[in-house]
């Protein structure tokens, strides 16, 4: 019998080292794309997929985070005072219930792997999903509630992949794959980091997952692989003999948020998918967009004129 999935495992402990200085005094996973911080995406990604329990691994200065999935009784009592209702919804609806959330700590950062290992009490003896905050999916269907129901199907672990081009896989896991059936592929390997050369295939693994406690098991027992760090792609590895393992293609269109073009882009993508923003940026993509001088500081010469642009739906292209 297939176990259902309840929790949900958030690594939130890294320090955006890219990102600074913005990072300096707030986590990189509070940085919002639009008017949401990429760690609530992910939550309600989670959400939507059924998650019950969410673990948050978390490090030193990572306090706004736990206070963010917080109730602000002064805040909300002032919003619901001035009738700011929909302004109310915007910070009650997604809160998970009081006993859902729970936070550990990883004192020092010592990889994906490590800051898994970190919630293997609380995760226990039952399969669990992984969520990366950096990677936002921009999907009809959420992400991994296209992934659970791949698991419902098949039991044993689903990885999410998509295809990098060559020189870019040594960013990433990457799969050795087997059969083939639609966007699901089998898994028969996995290497973390590989040189071009040597690389499996183009076939990366992003951050999310759904495992098998086997793969925490080997976890505890890794030493430290590529970057000196505790990868959960060679625990995954290790787990392959022992339960059905598939890499599923999914529906939708990943940005790196790890990453300042990617997360700047990904501004835009979502930005682009909302009624009440999609317009005004339409617009100021439209003056940017007929510039042939690059200077940012000069003023745009209006009018600009229209240029083509992605249609307003932003799923078009998924």
């Amino acid at each position: 019998m297939i176990k259902r999935v309840r929790k949900a495992v958030f690594p939130v402990g890294g320090l955006g080292t890219r990102f600074l200085p913005a990072t300096k005094a707030m986590p990189k996973e509070m940085l919002p794309v639009a008017d949401i911080p990429l760690i609530q995406y992910a939550v309600e990604e989670a959400q939507a997929a059924g998650i019950e329990q969410f673990i948050f691994v978390t490090g030193r200065g990572k306090t706004a985070i736990e206070d963010h999935f917080d109730q602000s009784s002064q805040l909300e009592e002032m919003l619901e005072a001035r009738g700011k209702l929909r302004e109310l919804s915007s910070i009650r609806r997604w809160l998970p219930p009081p006993g859902a959330i729970t936070y550990t700590r990883q004192q020092r950062p010592l990889g994906l792997g490590h800051a898994v290992g970190c919630a293997a009490e609380l995760i226990g003896d039952e399969p669990f999903a992984v969520l990366l905050a950096d990677d936002l999916v921009l999907a009809r269907t959420p992400c991994l509630k296209q992934m659970l129901d791949v698991y419902d199907a098949t039991g044993g672990n689903v990885i999410a992949v998509m295809d990098v081009p060559l020189d870019q896989v040594s960013r990433y896991g990457v799969v050795a794959p087997g059969e083939r059936r639609g966007r699901v592929v089998e898994v028969r390997g996995l290497v973390e980091k590989p040189k071009p050369e040597t690389a499996p295939s183009r076939l990366a693994v992003i951050g999310r997952y759904v495992l098998q406690p086997a793969v925490l098991r080997h976890l505890k027992r890794l030493k430290p692989g590529a970057g000196a760090e505790i990868q959960l792609t060679d625990a995954m590895a290790k787990a392959l003999a022992e339960d059905a393992f598939v890499g599923y293609r999914f529906e939708g269109r990943r940005f790196d948020c790890g990453d300042k073009i990617g997360f700047l882009e990904a501004n835009l993508a979502f930005a682009l998918s909302r009624p009440d923003l999609a317009p005004a940026v339409r617009d100021i993509l439209r003056r940017y967009g007929s510039r042939i001088d690059p200077d940012p500081w000069r003023e745009p010469i209006a009018p600009a004129p229209r240029l083509p642009l992605p249609k307003e739906d932003a799923f078009a292209k998924l």
